[in-house]
């Protein structure tokens, strides 16, 4: 465990009291599974799942967020987040990963995204090392909580640089469990002004070939974190107001 990811588990602990920082915490045996309805930008969900605080080696970008139930998504979803980080704690266990935004326990608008509406919609802030070790991307409530740290074409922000290895690896490992979980990743959302750099990795060849990439530039530049969409067949926004 790295001198950063330590401080921000010490901090989160702090900030929740007595909340548990593991995997299974908010994730009760026998729970319902998810429905989305709709699509990311104009959805619902049913039964939404929580990810947890924090495991042995991710963080939530921000106990706030967190708290105040910004981390549900599609239990499906859900387990192949999580699973994925559990490889990489056996592919690359000397790395630390954060994850971003998701949406609420019910779905519907979640400014200021324009989609994570339906529960298939995840953020990752990028992996990042400081002088040779890995590091929690930082994130408070003066960068936005990691959302407003920029970086150049080289993926360097002062002394902090994008891990495009251990990023290139968690792809790879979540395209694997999101296919065990019946919900294949449909698209990536990442700067493709730091395309090059993730490509030149030992995973570059695959993600050319497995991953759809979105070409263009997004609304708002995603080069501090990827946006990740998954795919699960969703019942009619229609339905929603039916079942509720």
């Amino acid at each position: 465990m790295t001198a950063g990811f330590a401080a921000r588990r010490r901090q989160i602990s702090g900030a929740l009291g007595c909340c548990v920082l593991a995997v299974g915490a908010v994730s009760p045996v026998g729970a319902v599974e998810s429905t989305c309805y709709g699509t990311s930008s104009r959805g619902r969900l049913e039964h939404g799942a929580s990810l947890p605080l924090g495991g042995s080696n991710f963080l939530a970008y921000s106990t706030l967020g967190w708290s105040l139930g910004r981390a549900y998504l599609h239990s499906r979803v859900r387990s192949a987040v999580l699973d994925a980080f559990a490889l990489m704690q056996e592919d690359m266990p000397d790395r630390v990963f954060v994850y971003g935004e998701t949406g609420w326990q019910n779905g519907g608008p979640f400014k200021p995204h324009r989609t994570h509406q339906n529960g298939l919609s995840v953020d990752i802030m990028v992996p990042v090392q400081r002088a040779g070790a890995s590091w929690p991307l930082p994130g408070d409530a003066f960068n936005r909580f990691g959302y407003g740290m920029e970086f150049d074409a080289q993926g360097r922000s002062g002394d902090i640089r994008i891990d495009f290895e251990a990023l290139g690896q968690l792809l790879f490992r979540l395209s694997e469990t999101a296919e065990r979980q019946g919900a294949p990743i449909a698209r990536v959302i990442f700067d493709p002004a730091l395309h090059a750099e993730l490509f030149a990795t030992s995973r570059g060849n695959w993600l050319r070939r497995s991953i759809t990439f979105m070409q263009h530039q997004a609304w708002v530049r995603h080069d501090e974190h990827i946006h990740i969409d998954f795919s699960l067949t969703c019942a009619p926004l229609d339905a929603y107001a039916t079942s509720n």
